[in-house]
């Protein structure tokens, strides 16, 4: 993934950077790899995203043709394919869609681990 992000322009570089960030900080214990040629992040031996720079921004895939279709009403005001959704450097996906993304994806696969993915907002009681 570091050779991957070597390559690609400084201003994708730093918006997948703090994707990579925030994927490993909600899901404990995912672990990177590359699948079908893209930065990816497996957990439990499934594919649960993976990322890509393009000639017109950022990439995040959920590996999933069911994902994106699921938050549909989330994921509205991006461009997307069946299988990826498309943003910007100037427009990076919040932390909050990143999650809900990822556990849209964990719960298709059947994993249902404890994962770091309450709302940082969201008070104790």
């Amino acid at each position: 993934m570091d050779q991957y992000l070597a390559a690609v322009s400084p201003s994708c570089r730093a918006v997948l950077e703090k994707l990579r960030q925030t994927i490993h900080s909600l899901v404990p214990g995912v672990q990177e790899c590359i699948s079908y040629r893209l930065p990816a992040f497996r957990f439990e031996g499934k594919v649960i995203a993976g990322f890509s720079a393009t000639a017109k921004g950022c990439s995040f895939y959920p590996f999933s043709g069911r994902t994106l279709s699921t938050l549909a009403d989330e994921v509205a005001s991006y461009d997307q394919t069946k299988s990826a959704l498309h943003f910007s450097t100037d427009r990076p996906l919040p932390k909050t869609l990143v999650r809900k993304l990822l556990k849209t994806r964990l719960a298709e696969c059947g994993l249902r681990p404890k994962l770091n993915i309450r709302p940082a907002s969201t008070p104790r009681k």
